[in-house]
C-alpha cells in the first residue's frame, strides 16, 4: 500500500491545500488541480497523477489540528462569500444557503468537507495524525 503524507503545517488556506494535493499527487503531470472541491474528487477517484490505478492508498494527513483551524469557518464563510460576489457563475441561493448554515453553527467547514469526500473513496485510507 503506498502512503503519501500531507504536512498538515503548510496548509493554511484553500489555496495552499491544494498547493500541497499538487506536490504530492501530481508532480508527474504537466497540469494541477485548481482549487475546487470538484477536483479533489476527481482526483481520489484515481484516474489521475499519482492515485492513477486502483491500487489502495493511505494518506496520512500530519498535524491535522492545524488545517482543521485553517480550513475552519472563517475560511470556509470569507470562500463561500467570494462565490457570492460572482453571481454570474455561481449559485446564489446554493451558496447563502451554505453560508446563512455555516454562520448558524450548523454548516460544515471547507476541512469537514474534504473529510466528507475522501471517506467516499473506500480504497483509500485517510489517518489524521
Amino acid at each position: 500500500m503506498a502512503t503519501f503524507t500531507i504536512r498538515g503545517e503548510v496548509v493554511r488556506s484553500i489555496p495552499s491545500f491544494y498547493d500541497e494535493l499538487n506536490r504530492l499527487f501530481m508532480a508527474d503531470e504537466k497540469w494541477t488541480l485548481g482549487p475546487s472541491l470538484d477536483a479533489l474528487n476527481d482526483l481520489l477517484y484515481g484516474g489521475i497523477g499519482a492515485l492513477h490505478g486502483d491500487d489502495e492508498i493511505r494518506v496520512v494527513w500530519s498535524d491535522h489540528a492545524l488545517s482543521r483551524e485553517a480550513l475552519g469557518r472563517e475560511t470556509t464563510a470569507a470562500h463561500y462569500r467570494e462565490k457570492l460576489r460572482r453571481p454570474e457563475m455561481f449559485s446564489q441561493s446554493h451558496f447563502s444557503g451554505l453560508l446563512a448554515q455555516l454562520e448558524a453553527g450548523s454548516g460544515q467547514t471547507y476541512f469537514d468537507i474534504i473529510l466528507e469526500i475522501f471517506a467516499q473513496h473506500p480504497r483509500i485510507e485517510l489517518v489524521l495524525a
